[in-house]
């Protein structure tokens, strides 16, 4: 007898201001490959964020390594628009001597 298979559904999902996001979740896309990045494990990450699933960081993680190019072209888009606004805000508000 054979173990049935079922297609693995990537649990990420883009919220309405085009971040993706962990499905069930407010955790981006961002902080979970982030943090695989700079060495934790599915488990750190899972200490860290403990609305996630393990199978859930599992799938991020093996969708990004799939998928690594477009990822990476992803989180430079939202850092650079991250940066675009820091520095409208820091143009907007006046922030000498604080």
């Amino acid at each position: 007898m054979s173990a049935p298979f079922e297609t693995l559904v990537i649990p990420l999902y883009k919220d309405e201001h085009g971040v993706i996001r962990v499905a069930g979740t407010w955790v981006t896309l961002d902080s979970v490959i982030y943090s695989f990045q700079e060495g934790s494990t599915a488990e750190q990450i899972l200490e860290d964020y403990p609305s996630l699933g393990l199978a859930d960081v599992y799938a991020v993680i093996g969708y990004y390594l799939r998928h690594q190019e477009e990822v990476d072209a992803y989180l430079r888009e939202q850092s650079r628009q991250a940066e675009e606004v820091r520095r409208q805000d820091e143009a907007r508000f006046y922030r000498q001597g604080i």
